[in-house]
């Protein structure tokens, strides 16, 4: 896990709240189980977590599965006005079937979550004292939701975090680098930095150090995190705002992570987890 430049200077990004923009869906398994996910909506939950109010923005369907995403935001204290309600397309959702032994996931198109609509998007943004924003690269396959995801960077002009996802067929080499430039922050992992780069064959630090170069990120962050790449996300937000070191955002993101890899899914509902990493980061000179 790498972060470049290796320990650069960073200022608290002051009073806000962090928005998150992206998909939430249902993992769904051959045996009838759902698990309710999506990077950015994992992301947000954390935050949550950690007392910083994200304001997601996303889009579910009018079914009961987007009831059901409500409700479970509103029982972990989550703001939900930047949920929109999609009466024609069906709540996100993702087939996941095992094929021998491995996972494989069919990540279904024309989703709610594809079309999120610009005009109460910005509405709910407009009022919300935004910090940062945070995006992945999924939630911008479709044009609806692409075109609204860059209005909303153009509009508010905040620094902008990408979490590079790059899951076949819905990502060209092209459309990814267009979507993350601009941004101050970026992340993804070994294989995709490879893809993106150019560099198939060179070291790690050689293929970071060109793509960093030739697409001006302040930060980029090369981490695999198989099984809690949100934890790590959102705790790598969290320090941002903060304004802790790189290392120890670093540190703080594993150690996080590696918690969360601990429990069954992506997320938890264990408030005292979460307060219990606060107050050791206290301990260690961090601040309310």
């Amino acid at each position: 896990m790498q972060m470049s430049p290796t320990d650069p200077e960073v200022m608290p990004l002051g009073e806000g709240r962090p928005v998150i923009f992206g998909e939430v869906l249902f993992d769904t398994f051959e045996d009838g189980s759902a698990v309710l996910g999506g990077a950015p909506f994992n992301v947000a939950w954390h935050l949550q977590g950690f007392g910083l109010a994200p304001l997601f923005i996303s889009r579910v369907g009018d079914d009961e599965p987007g009831a059901r995403v409500l409700q479970t935001m509103r029982d972990w204290g989550m703001d939900t006005q930047g949920v929109q309600v999609d009466p024609d397309r069906p709540t996100g959702r993702v087939e996941v079937r095992i094929e021998g032994g491995q996972p494989s996931f069919d990540i279904l198109p024309d989703q709610a979550y594809d079309f999120v609509e610009p005009q109460p998007a910005m509405e709910a943004l407009d009022g919300a004292g935004a910090v940062l924003l945070y995006h992945g690269s999924l939630s911008a396959r479709n044009e609806v939701s692409r075109g609204t995801l860059m209005q909303l960077r153009r509009r508010h002009a905040r620094p902008v975090f990408v979490d590079v996802n790059l899951r076949p067929p819905w990502w060209t080499k092209e459309r990814i680098n267009e979507l993350v430039s601009g941004a101050r922050w970026v992340k993804l992992n070994d294989h995709e930095l490879r893809a993106l780069s150019g560099t198939p064959s060179g070291g790690l630090n050689e293929s970071a150090a060109a793509y960093l170069h030739a697409l001006g990120f302040e930060l980029l962050i090369v981490a695999d995190t198989v099984g809690a790449g949100d934890a790590f996300s959102a705790v790598t937000l969290y320090g941002l705002i903060r304004g802790w070191a790189a290392s120890d955002t670093l540190q703080r993101a594993m150690e996080f992570a590696a918690q969360i890899c601990r429990r069954r899914g992506a997320t938890t509902t264990e408030h005292e987890l979460y307060r219990g990493f606060q107050a050791r980061w206290r301990g260690a000179g961090e601040t309310e």
